[in-house]
């Protein structure tokens, strides 16, 4: 068991070294990018599945709350957790159209909207990353492995170099953490 922990340990720290070596650049994108649309008084719209419904919580729970310091609340929303919109939609529509539904309500030219999805094919987050395209919403998205259909679609991919979906979404936190940081840090 010992030596389970120890590989599981080292496997999560490899791919965060990895992330680093690849992906530094379009994490300090994705925090300018967060960074002027809040300044400019607009709103982050998160979205995801599962484990990326739970980053989409606490992401926007870090910005609307406090991540290290007092500041003023930063305007974010997570599409995952109005659980009777959820399933109304998904009844009267489709699964797949879920958050492009949210999105089309709520969304505003100015807004970024984050997709997070794992393998990034997750349909439901394909649309509403689609209807955001569509409605001048600058778009970014998390995931893993190659990018998956989300990477072709988005303004700004953040690819975790990984197919382990654990080792991926222990990325994706972490990634949400570091841009929670800096953007608050440019707020104060």
């Amino acid at each position: 068991m010992k030596a389970k922990i120890k590989n599981i340990i080292e496997n999560s720290c490899r791919v965060k070294k990895e992330l680093f070596e690849r992906e530094v650049i379009n994490i300090l994108k994705a925090v300018h990018m967060l960074t002027r649309c809040l300044k400019k008084g607009c709103k982050v719209v998160l979205f995801g599945n599962g484990g990326s419904a739970s980053d989409c919580q606490h992401i926007a729970a870090e910005l609307m709350g406090r991540f290290y310091h007092d500041r003023r609340p930063l305007p974010a929303i997570s599409l995952t957790t109005d659980t009777s919109l959820l399933t109304a939609i998904s009844n009267d529509y489709e699964f797949s159209r879920s958050f492009s539904r949210q999105v089309e309500a709520i969304g505003q030219k100015g807004d970024i909207a984050i997709g997070i999805s794992t393998s990034g094919n997750s349909k439901n987050v394909i649309e509403a990353i689609k209807a955001a395209n569509k409605k001048g919403l600058s778009t970014i998205v998390l995931t893993g492995k190659d990018g998956g259909k989300l990477a072709r679609i988005a303004q700004l991919a953040i690819k975790v170099p990984s197919k382990d979906t654990p080792r991926i979404q222990e990325a994706h936190i972490m990634i949400g953490h570091i841009i929670c940081q800096l953007i608050e840090e440019a707020f104060l």
